[in-house]
């Protein structure tokens, strides 16, 4: 879906991709968020004068993530600006070290998909909270303390920890 045609970035020195992915595409299968929305991606390329074709541009979503304490859905977006250098294989940088990205110049086409899959979920938050203040579920009957008070009885000390309590009562 996100192909960047190098025969054309060639002739025209810089090219343009500007889409919008569904939320529901399969580009998104397995990630631990789901969009609200389409995710809009906005990207210009050109040739550095090594070779190495340099992409820029940024990728734009509204989230919808659980709350890490109460599971409740919260609202978010995502705003992330991108820089990716690609080189040839041959090339002696062609060695992939997370910045740079080797490919092959004799390829039609420079498939930018799971590089942007990528970058994409590096940048979502993977901890959010509905509220700093958040109460979370009872970790006995899984109720939502934030909505209801559940009627889970407070156990007793557990008798093992005694030694150490006694440590810290000297």
């Amino acid at each position: 879906m996100l192909r960047l045609d190098l025969a054309r970035l060639d002739r025209e020195g810089t090219f343009q991709v500007d889409v919008r992915v569904p939320a529901d595409d399969p580009m998104w299968h397995g990630l631990e968020v789901k969009f609200a929305g389409p995710v809009a991606i906005r990207l210009k390329a050109s040739y550095a004068g090594s070779g190495e074709v340099v992409v820029r541009g940024r990728v734009e979503a509204e989230l919808v993530q659980e709350c890490r304490r109460c599971l409740e859905p919260v609202p978010g977006a995502l705003r992330e600006e991108l820089t990716l250098v690609f080189v040839p294989e041959d090339a002696d940088s062609a060695e992939e070290d997370g910045d740079v990205r080797p490919f092959r110049e004799d390829a039609a086409a420079l498939d930018l998909t799971d590089t942007v899959r990528e970058e994409l979920i590096l940048a979502i938050e993977p901890y959010v909270e509905c509220d700093p203040d958040c109460r979370g579920l009872c970790p006995r009957c899984g109720a939502n303390r934030n909505t209801e008070t559940c009627s889970c009885t407070v156990e007793e000390n557990d008798p093992r920890w005694d030694a150490l309590r006694a440590l810290k009562e000297e």
